[in-house]
Order: structure tokens, then sequence, then C-alpha cells
């Protein structure tokens, strides 16, 4: 990972664009494992706008989200307290596990899932969720939406640099909506712990336009992230191209209105470019 982030530096004061797990298994499209209503348009939208606008952005950094079959986050992992399988999309607390209604398959993880548990709740950040197996590394799934690629390879050709590609989210005991650090990092696991060298790429931004899937989840808790550690960076959200998870579209529009208010523009594909003003969020 160290490699993928130092090969090239950062053009200091530039444009950046960080795409947030712009994946196929998130994209509304046949095969998808978690798919985001209006991914696939969302996708399209982007790649116009790379391919339109290639020579104005300066940098490109992707992240992926990165799971393995057996994960916290996925079925595999659970059963129930009769020994019955568990639905994707089923919240899990603590109280249910100390009430032996949900379980961890290996019965020698109880102790590592109570305390995993018990931080993500006293964080208050996100209930913990069953999700359906996606972005399985090494599947379909995880690569990127065909146009997207197609676009971040014309910008590549382009400026003779690597759009930078960030994995996160292999170590399978936590969760990790962010590319910037888990929900509950894992003291054994410095993957899982603030990326400070992610942070300090992003911040030679002159300017930060962010896009990706879902706008609820991973999107969301990145550029939180990223304006909590580094409140200077000025922010353009490209609000047509993301999407909220289906039934979390509360929680997209409290993110967007809630980074307008610290000073990140919100804006279409069709017009960002120029409206950032390079202005730093506030903290």
């Amino acid at each position: 990972m160290s490699d993928s982030l130092t090969a090239f530096a950062p053009v200091a004061g530039g444009r950046h664009l960080l795409v947030i797990d712009a994946q196929n298994d998130f994209c509304d499209i046949a095969g998808a494992a978690l798919p985001v209503p209006g991914a696939d348009a969302d996708m399209r939208r982007l790649a116009e706008f790379v391919r339109r606008h290639v020579d104005a952005i300066d940098d490109m950094t992707l992240t992926l989200d990165s799971h393995y079959r057996i994960d916290i986050a996925h079925p595999g992992f659970w059963r129930t307290g009769e020994g019955g399988a568990v639905a994707p999309f089923t919240p899990v607390s603590a109280e249910q596990v100390r009430a032996g209604q949900l379980l961890p398959r290996q019965a020698q993880a109880l102790p590592q899932v109570l305390a995993y548990l018990d931080a993500l709740q006293a964080r208050g950040r996100y209930r913990h969720m069953v999700w359906p197996v996606h972005c399985e590394l090494g599947s379909w799934g995880h690569g990127l939406h065909a146009e997207l690629a197609d676009a971040c390879r014309l910008w590549e050709d382009r400026h003779g640099r690597q759009a930078v590609k960030i994995l996160k989210g292999a170590n399978p005991w936590t969760e990790h909506y962010s590319a910037i650090e888990a929900e509950v990092p894992d003291p054994g696991d410095p993957a899982t712990g603030t990326h400070h060298a992610l942070l300090d790429r992003l911040a030679a931004s002159g300017e930060l336009l962010v896009a990706g899937e879902a706008g609820s989840h991973c999107v969301k808790a990145t550029v939180e992230h990223v304006a909590a550690y580094r409140p200077a960076i000025p922010l353009v959200l490209l609000t047509d191209a993301m999407s909220p998870v289906q039934g979390y579209a509360q929680e997209q529009a409290r993110f967007l209105a809630g980074m307008a208010a610290r000073g990140a523009v919100l804006a279409a594909t069709g017009t960002a470019l120029g409206q950032a003003g390079r202005r730093p969020c506030r903290a």
C-alpha cells in the first residue's frame, strides 16, 4: 500500500478526485451483490466527468471495499441461537449476542465479537449490520464499474501517472466503511488504524472532489473523517455521483447538509469545476 501512495507524489495544490468504492457489487447492474439504486447512472456520470475534464484533474485516488467471505459483516460468520442461518440485512447488537439470540458460528470468537460490538455501540456512528457477501477479494463484484475503469485508464495514459487504489476492509473482525480508519480499529492490525499517509496525500490538494458509493455509508464515513482530521482541505461533493443504500436516504441527506454547513461545496458533475473557490471546511 505504501508503494502505491509514494510512487507518484501528489500535485501540490492541484485538483484531486477521490472516488469511494465505485465497485460492481454496489452498482444496480446484473450480478451485483449489494446494489445501490442509482449507482450505475452515478458512475456513468462520473466517468463522463473524468473524460470531459481529464486535463483538469491532477490526481486520482480510488478506494476499494475488500472483504473475505467469512467476515463479521457477512452472513456466514453468524448463526441464530437455534443454529439457523442469519439473513442479510439483519442488525446485530451486543445485547442480542449476550442473550444468545445471535451468535458467531465459531464459539471461541464470542469474546472478541462482544468487545467489538460494545466498542461500536459506544462510538454511536453505526449499528452493526449483516450485509450480503460483497466486494469479495478476487471476484467480479470487487472490480471497478467498467465505464469508470475505462475513464481512469484514459486519465492515467494522459497524465502518465497512477490513479492510486486503496484497499480497505480485509480485516474480518471490524467494519471498515471509511477509507481513513475502521469503525473499531484492531490494535493488532495497523491497516485498521488511522491512514495518515492517505490523509497527507489528500491534504496536498488545492481542491478535493469526492464521489462514490454509498453516500449514506462509505462516502459519508470517509468524508467525515477527512474533514475531522484535515479540516483545511477544500471539499467538493459531487452529489449526482453518489447515492444512498436503499432505506438510508435520510442519512445521506443529513451528511450532505452537515458538510455544507461546514463549508463544503455541493455540486453536480456538470457544474462542479470552479465552484469550490478552494475554501477549507470548518472544523
